[in-house]
């Protein structure tokens, strides 16, 4: 079983600045396959934007897309993990503060991403979230 955060996170990262636009990060997002990006300044993660954000935040309320930034709409200041740290640990953030991923970051910088998919993987790999982690995302989009 993994120890570490590095043995079940996701390595590499699609980062954004602060000031790009929502529609810059929802063109990373489809082209990576991914649903959220982590928000970096260059020194260190400021925020996570995910797809869900863009939705609601921005969206939803009617606000031009390309003159939104992902700073504006982010979830700011998110709780970061550390390649060495226990997944226990990470197991313990996830449930204390409800979300379903952690940036993780060495030297202020993001290295990788633990979700709860990446979790549910490490922990059983049979289970329904494992599967539904590893299955490629709808294509039609």
């Amino acid at each position: 079983m993994a120890e570490s955060v590095k043995d079940v996170m996701t390595p590499g990262v699609v980062a954004v600045r602060p000031d790009a636009s929502i529609v810059e990060a929802a063109q990373l997002m489809r082209t990576q396959d991914i649903g959220d990006v982590v928000v970096a300044d260059g020194q260190r993660v400021v925020g996570v934007l995910t797809d869900r954000d863009i939705t609601v935040r921005a969206v939803a309320r009617g606000a031009d897309p390309l003159g939104v930034s992902v700073g504006s709409v982010c979830t700011p200041d998110p709780l970061t993990l550390a390649p060495d740290d226990p997944v226990s640990f990470a197991v313990a953030l996830m449930r204390e503060h409800a979300i379903r991923r952690i940036p993780v970051v060495e030297g202020g910088l993001p290295v990788g991403l633990v979700s709860l998919g990446d979790l549910a993987e490490a922990r059983d790999s049979g289970s329904a979230l494992a599967d539904i982690s590893r299955a490629r995302p709808d294509r039609n989009s």
